[in-house]
């Protein structure tokens, strides 16, 4: 559902509310209307008289594909820690996805996963996924947001130039698809949530401002996905997983198989630089058959596609470290997939996005709208939310064969070896692998791993206890037609 378009008026400037609403004060413009820049909306409406959403493309009516969103298509799992803080934010957005027809998923009781050392037991635990597509995600949100009070969305509006100068930014300079001159939107705070194709880095050094620090690792993983119908009956089916191994000497591949609404299985298949997936539909059962372990070839045997193949190379990891920069303008903060990109196979971009938006409704509590040094320390809370997820995705991805990006230091590898073996214990012990999925899912911070019990656990090791076949139950394989493996 989407709020209609205001009429521009592109001759005049348009300057924020000088008035109040319910405490609310002043003008904030998000530019972007996907989940990183919906849950800043969210956050900021608390606080603002006025949050102008403005976006370049037009929005969804319900549960379709957002234009300019190509990796929606994709596996998406909102983790247990991301989606906790978009309740916190939207109270009754997993009610919502639930009604829609999401499922949430107990972890580790609803999930069958071979990671790189072996295949996880499935016992019971405190956090959980959300297993739905994207388009799911992002409408209940969207309208959940769209109907807070002050909120308006200007579709079809490209974002042109920030407006003021190194010190400051007052506003944006935006023009709409129909229109034939610029429209000024002036406001106390504008925040960057554009995505992957964010100009702020470039606008930032047009304001006077020396460019940002930036790091990539690329693996050059390429995803393809394809929609099966799911077998009758298996509506409570678990998400299945083999995952890509970073520390062999052949490429990383591997799928996760997750059940979406409307009786689907959504299948997302990837491959490392040298093993890439292809998106011709013939190779694409094959591909999947030819992992570590033929589990997900097995269960999809002969279901209906529904889908044709669809395929994405937008994998690489990307951080611009804003928050390192030496001198920060007011009234401007960058968050989403403008600061930090990560693999997908991930899944913790979304959660990032939401925890960054929670960190923004904190400073703008403490602090109100128009605070000296607001923005810089809302850069420096976004930069904090993506540091440690930054530094598991990239600390495993720079480990794949052809993996293009620079080594971490010597105490990043440390760490790595660390992580390793507390990921092999985890196959077999339930307090580590507990405290695993808390930092996975971000409900839980890095130091999680390093607490007394998991360090006990980790220098004790996994033994000879290694599941080596999968944990998947004889009913669940005869939903299938399959018999017990």
């Amino acid at each position: 559902m989407s709020a209609p378009t205001p009429s521009p008026s592109h001759s005049s400037a348009s300057s924020p509310s000088s008035g109040s609403s319910g405490g609310r004060t002043g003008r904030a413009v998000v530019l972007g209307a996907g989940m990183a820049g919906m849950l800043a909306a969210a956050a900021l409406a608390r606080h603002a008289g006025e949050v102008v959403i403005v976006e370049r493309d037009r929005l969804p009516g319900g549960m379709e594909p957002r234009k300019g969103l190509p990796q929606a298509r994709h596996a998406h799992l909102m983790m247990s820690g991301g989606a906790r803080a978009v309740e916190s934010l939207l109270p009754g957005t997993i009610e919502g996805w639930v009604r829609a027809g999401a499922r949430r998923i107990p972890l580790g009781t609803g999930l069958v996963a071979m990671g790189p050392h072996g295949w996880y037991p499935r016992w019971p635990g405190t956090q959980f996924l959300m297993a739905c597509t994207r388009d799911l995600l992002d409408m209940v949100v969207r309208e959940q947001v769209l109907a807070l009070p002050g909120v308006t969305l200007r579709e079809e509006t490209d974002a042109l130039a920030l407006l003021g100068n190194a010190q400051r930014v007052t506003g944006v300079k935006v023009r709409t698809a129909s229109g034939h001159s610029a429209e000024v939107l002036e406001a106390d705070l504008v925040v960057d949530a554009s995505g992957r194709g964010s100009q702020a880095a470039r606008r930032l050094t047009e304001l006077g401002l020396h460019p940002a620090h930036e790091e990539t690792v690329d693996t050059g993983m390429v995803y393809v996905t394809r929609i099966f119908r799911a077998p009758a009956g298996s509506e409570r089916f678990p998400v299945v997983s083999v995952q890509a191994d970073p520390h062999g000497r052949q490429p990383g591949q591997g799928a996760t198989m997750v059940p979406v609404e409307g009786g689907r299985w959504l299948l997302t298949a990837c491959g490392t630089r040298g093993g890439e997936p292809s998106r011709e539909a013939g190779e694409f059962e094959p591909f999947v058959r030819s992992l570590r372990h033929p589990l997900i070839a097995d269960l999809i045997a002969g279901r209906e596609p529904l889908t044709d193949v669809h395929l994405t190379r937008s994998t690489v990891n990307r951080r611009r470290y804003f928050e390192r920069m030496p001198a920060w303008p007011e009234g401007f903060a960058v968050v989403g997939d403008a600061v930090a990109t990560f693999n997908p196979v991930y899944g913790q971009g979304m959660s990032v996005a939401a925890h960054s938006a929670v960190a923004i409704r904190g400073l703008l509590a403490e602090r109100g709208l128009g605070a000296p040094g607001l923005a810089r320390s809302i850069q420096r809370a976004v930069g904090r939310a993506a540091g440690s997820p930054w530094d598991l995705a990239t600390g495993e991805d720079i480990n794949y064969p052809g993996a293009i990006g620079e080594q971490p230091p010597a105490a990043a590898r440390l760490l790595r070896g660390y992580v390793q073996r507390l990921m092999r214990t985890a196959t077999v012990n339930p307090v580590v692998m507990r405290s695993l999925f808390d930092v996975m899912t971000l409900s839980a911070p890095m130091t999680a791993l390093v607490k007394p019990p998991v360090v006990l656990g980790v220098l004790r090791g996994p033994g000879r206890g290694v599941r080596n076949e999968p944990s998947i139950t004889a009913a669940e394989l005869a939903l299938c037609g399959l018999g017990p493996r």
